[in-house]
C-alpha cells in the first residue's frame, strides 16, 4: 500500500517534470546547469577574496583589473613600471660588467684573499654610517670583530647535523639558547620552567619555525586545518612570508594612535580558525614595544599561540631594564607568551646569521621538528627549515656571548641607549621634524609635515648615510648601533643641513629615491606596488 502511493506520486511528479522541460531544447537543459555552476563558482571566488583582501581592497584590484584590459593600457602600465624598475636599480647591470659566469680554468689558490680585499675596497663606507647593519663597535681590526671570526674559523668545517661527531658545537648551541632563556624569563616561576628552542640562521627563519609550529600546535590541540594569524601593520615582513610559505591567512591591523598593537582591533578578529597574534619588543618601524602583557591575556583567553619579535630587543631590554629604563614586561615572564624570536647578530654582537626561536616548553617545540621514516638514506630528523647549520658562526654567537658576559652587555647598553637618547632630542629641537610615538629603545624614526621626508633621505644619502625609509607614516628611521656612539653630532649636524636643503631647494635630487617612495606610500593599488618590487628583485639577483 505504502509503495504504491509513493510510486504514484513519483509517476505524477516525472510526467510533470518531463512535460515541463519538453519546451526547451536539450542544449539549453545540458548548458543551463554547467553555466549556474559557473556563476556561483564566481560568486563564491569574489565573495573568498572580499573577505581575504577587504571591501576597498578588492574594488581597487577590480577596477585596476578592468581598465587593463583597455587596449594600450596594460602595456602602458608595463613599461612605466619598467622606468621605476630601472631607476630603482640605478645601473646595477652595468656594475655587473665582467663578473664571472664560469670557473677560471686555473685556480688563484691563497692569492684569492688579495682579490677578495681588492673587492671589499669598492664597498661604501659602512662604519657609523648605516641604520643597523652592523651592531658591534670600532673596526674590523678591533678586539670584538677579532675574537667571533677567530671562532668562526675555527670551527667553520663543523656541522651540528652530525652531533655525535660535532660535540663541542651542540654544546655551545645550548648554552647560547640556555643564557639567552635566562635572559628573558626562563629563570622566573611563571615561565613554567621548561623553556627550549634553536639556533637559526637569522630572524626571519626564527619567525617562520614559530609560525610553522603554532600552526601545527594548534591543529593538534584545536583541530584547526583553515589556519589564521593577526598581526599589527607595524610586525616584521616576515610574517608575511610565513602565510605565504605555510598557507595561513593573514589580517594585518592598524596600530593605535600611539603606533602600538591595537589589542581592541585584533580581538575584532579573532575567529575559530584563528592560531596566533603577534607582538614586537619593539617594532622594527619606531621602536616602540607592543602591550604585551594585554596581548598574552588575550592569547590566554581565548587558547590560541602569542609570538614576541624580540630580534631586535632581546639583547636590550633586559639589560636596559636593569639599568632603569622604564620597560614594560616582555618575555616569558608574560602569561599568554608561547614563543620569542631574539637574534644574537644584532645586539648580541655574534656573527650575522645566528638568531633563536624559544618557546615555552617542549610540547610546543615538538612541532616545529621534521621527522622522516621513509627515506631510503635511513631515518631523518631535523631542528630547523636547515638541515645543515654552519657549526663556525654557532661557536661565533657563544664566544661573543662569554667574551662580553652580563657587565660587557650592560655597558654597550647603556651607550646606545644614551646615544638614543640624544637622537632623539636632537630630532625633536628640529622644528620642521617630529618623532614618530614614543621610542622604547634604541630605533628613532622622525617625520615631516612641511617637508618631503624622503628629499631629507636622499639628501642624507649624498652625505653617505644609510637610514630605512618607512610608510603609515612616510618617514625614516635610524637604528641606533655602537657605531653611533662616537658620531651623533655627526648624524644632527647633516640632518640639520639636509632640511635646510631641502627646505630652501625642495623637489627630488638627480637619482634620488624621493618620488618612488613617495608615489609607493600613495598608490592606491598594493598590487602594483608589489609587482614593481618583484621586479626589481627579479632583476638584482
Amino acid at each position: 500500500m505504502v509503495d504504491s502511493f509513493f510510486t504514484f506520486h513519483f509517476n505524477r511528479f516525472r510526467i510533470s517534470t518531463n512535460s515541463f522541460l519538453s519546451q526547451y531544447e536539450p542544449l539549453v537543459l545540458i548548458t543551463a546547469p554547467l553555466f549556474s555552476l559557473f556563476i556561483a563558482h564566481s560568486i563564491r571566488s569574489f565573495f573568498n577574496v572580499f573577505h581575504d583582501k577587504g571591501f576597498k581592497s578588492t574594488i581597487i584590484t577590480f577596477i585596476m583589473n578592468f581598465i587593463k584590459l583597455i587596449p594600450g593600457v596594460k602595456g602602458y602600465i608595463q613599461a612605466e613600471k619598467q622606468k621605476v624598475v630601472d631607476q630603482m636599480q640605478s645601473g646595477d647591470k652595468s656594475k655587473r660588467e665582467g663578473w664571472l659566469t664560469e670557473l677560471p680554468s686555473t685556480g688563484l689558490g691563497k692569492t684569492v684573499l688579495e682579490k677578495m680585499n681588492e673587492e671589499k675596497k669598492n664597498d661604501p663606507v659602512w662604519q657609523g654610517k648605516c641604520s643597523g647593519t652592523v651592531y658591534i663597535g670600532g673596526s674590523e681590526a678591533d678586539a670584538h670583530f677579532f675574537v667571533i671570526n677567530e671562532a668562526c674559523s675555527m670551527f667553520s668545517h663543523t656541522n651540528p647535523l652530525h652531533l655525535d661527531v660535532f660535540r663541542s658545537v651542540a654544546h655551545f648551541e645550548a648554552e647560547v639558547v640556555a643564557m639567552t632563556a635566562a635572559l628573558l624569563g626562563s629563570k622566573e616561576h611563571s615561565s613554567g620552567g621548561q623553556i627550549c628552542g634553536n639556533m637559526t640562521s637569522g630572524g626571519t627563519e626564527s619567525i617562520l619555525l614559530a609560525v610553522k609550529t603554532s600552526r601545527d600546535y594548534m591543529k593538534s590541540k584545536k583541530g584547526i586545518t583553515r589556519p589564521e594569524m593577526i598581526i599589527p601593520e607595524s610586525a616584521h615582513s616576515a610574517y608575511d612570508k610565513a602565510a605565504q610559505y605555510f598557507n595561513i591567512k593573514l589580517w594585518r591591523v592598524p596600530v593605535s594612535k600611539n603606533f602600538q598593537a591595537e589589542v581592541k582591533a585584533i580581538r575584532r578578529r579573532i575567529n575559530k580558525n584563528t592560531i596566533m597574534i603577534v607582538g614586537s619588543a619593539p617594532g622594527f618601524p619606531h621602536g616602540i614595544i607592543d602591550p604585551i602583557e594585554e596581548l598574552g591575556h588575550l592569547a590566554s583567553s581565548y587558547g590560541i599561540c602569542l609570538h614576541v619579535d624580540l630580534c631586535l630587543g632581546g639583547f636590550v631590554l633586559p639589560f636596559a631594564r636593569e639599568l632603569g629604563y622604564p620597560i614594560p614586561p616582555f618575555d616569558f615572564s608574560v602569561k599568554g607568551v608561547t614563543s620569542i624570536s631574539v637574534d644574537v647578530h644584532k645586539y648580541g654582537l655574534a656573527p650575522k646569521g645566528t638568531s633563536i626561536v624559544l618557546y615555552r616548553n617542549h610540547e610546543i617545540r615538538k612541532h616545529q621538528f621534521v621527522a622522516v621514516t621513509e627515506w631510503s638514506g635511513g631515518l631523518y630528523v631535523s631542528p630547523t627549515i636547515a638541515g645543515s647549520r654552519p657549526g663556525g658562526l654557532i661557536a661565533g654567537a657563544w664566544a661573543a656571548m662569554i667574551s662580553l658576559g652580563k657587565e660587557g652587555y650592560l655597558k654597550n647598553t647603556k651607550e646606545i641607549m644614551e646615544a638614543s637618547k640624544q637622537i632623539e632630542k636632537g630630532v625633536e629641537e628640529i622644528s620642521e621634524l617630529f618623532v614618530v610615538g614614543r621610542p622604547d629603545m634604541t630605533i628613532v624614526a622622525f617625520g615631516s609635515d612641511v617637508l618631503d621626508i624622503f628629499e631629507v633621505n636622499d639628501i642624507m644619502s649624498s652625505k653617505g648615510w644609510h637610514l630605512n625609509a618607512l610608510q603609515r607614516p612616510n618617514s625614516i628611521h635610524i637604528c641606533v648601533t655602537l657605531q653611533h656612539v662616537p658620531v651623533v653630532e655627526n648624524f644632527l649636524g647633516d640632518l640639520k643641513e639636509s632640511v635646510k636643503t631641502v627646505k630652501e631647494n625642495p623637489g627630488p635630487i638627480k637619482g634620488g629615491l624621493a618620488p618612488i617612495y613617495g608615489a609607493a606610500g600613495k598608490m592606491p593599488d598594493r598590487g602594483t606596488v608589489q609587482e614593481l618590487l618583484v621586479e626589481y628583485m627579479d632583476g638584482t639577483c
